[in-house]
Formats: C-alpha cells, structure tokens, sequence
C-alpha cells in the first residue's frame, strides 16, 4: 500500500495544514479502534464477511433497476462493498491490522484516524439509509393516494336509485 511505503508510522505529515495530515496507523480493531482482545482481527474479519454477503444480497435484490432511486442505491452498496472488501484485504493481509492514515482535527482535538475504505463504508452507509428512507416515504405517499381514491371511489354515486323513505 502506497501509504505504508511513504509514510513513517505515527508521524504527522501536514496535507492542508494542521487540519487534515497524514498519519500512517494501524488499527488492529474495528471502527474507532474497538477491540476484544487477541481475536479482534478474526472477529472483526468474520463481521465483515457477514456484512459483505448482506450487501451483495441487497445489490442482487435492487437488480439493474430503472428507477434512479435503485441507481442511487446501486451506488450506495457499491461504496459500502467496496470499503469494507478494502478493509478485510488490509485485516487478511497483516496481522498489524488496517491500515489507516488520514488525520483530520485542529491542534490536539482529533477525529480518529481513518482511511479512505472507511469513508467509502460509512458514505455508502448514509446514502443507503438516506435512498431507503425516500423510498419508504415514496410508497407511504402513494398508498396513501390509493387509499384516498378508492375512498372516494365508493362514495361516488353508482347510478341506481337510493333508497325510499
């Protein structure tokens, strides 16, 4: 990887200045470095295989798609795939863990150290949760146009006579 032959590990490289840097770290855990102790690694890779087969069940299930929500979520999944494919290929490929390099914050307030699968992971993840929830409002709005008329459908008159009083 182009950021372990370049960069020393734990030595801050200024990118654009002190808010985002360069930083070569590993992290042997899952997100924000989470860890459960000497397994982490296989744990964590178990996790993302999991995830990896239910992101490819939900790709084959949106299929090609015409509608541009599908393509949006089409790309949603796409990103998360990836990220997390790029992350369990570091976790197999060292046993040091992931490797992560971009460092943003100011001064000694930090965000954790990152990588760009990470943001793939988490963009697609938003995206997802964003274009699923259109689609949830989409369908309650047309059900709720359906509903409203057939309601006003029955209420029409048919056309025979009524009742006598």
């Amino acid at each position: 990887m182009l950021a372990e032959r370049l960069l020393p590990r734990n030595v801050p490289h200024q990118v654009l200045g002190e808010a985002v840097r360069f930083t070569l770290a590993y992290n042997p855990g899952a997100a924000f470095s989470m860890s459960v102790g000497a397994y982490s690694r296989w744990i964590f890779g178990g996790f993302a295989l999991v995830a990896l087969v239910v992101l490819w069940r939900l790709y084959r299930m949106t299929g090609a798609g015409a509608r541009a929500g599908d393509r949006l979520r089409v790309l949603a999944l796409g990103l998360a795939f990836g990220g997390a494919a790029g992350n369990l290929i570091d976790r197999i490929r060292s046993s040091a863990g992931v490797v992560d390099f971009i460092d943003i914050g100011f001064g000694d307030v930090r965000f954790w150290t990152f990588n760009v699968a990470d943001s793939a992971v988490t963009v697609g993840a938003l995206v997802l949760a964003w274009s699923l929830s259109r689609e949830e409002r989409e369908t309650a709005q047309a059900k709720s146009v359906a509903e409203h008329e057939t309601a006003h459908a029955t209420d029409a008159p048919s056309g025979l006579p009524g009742p006598r009083e």
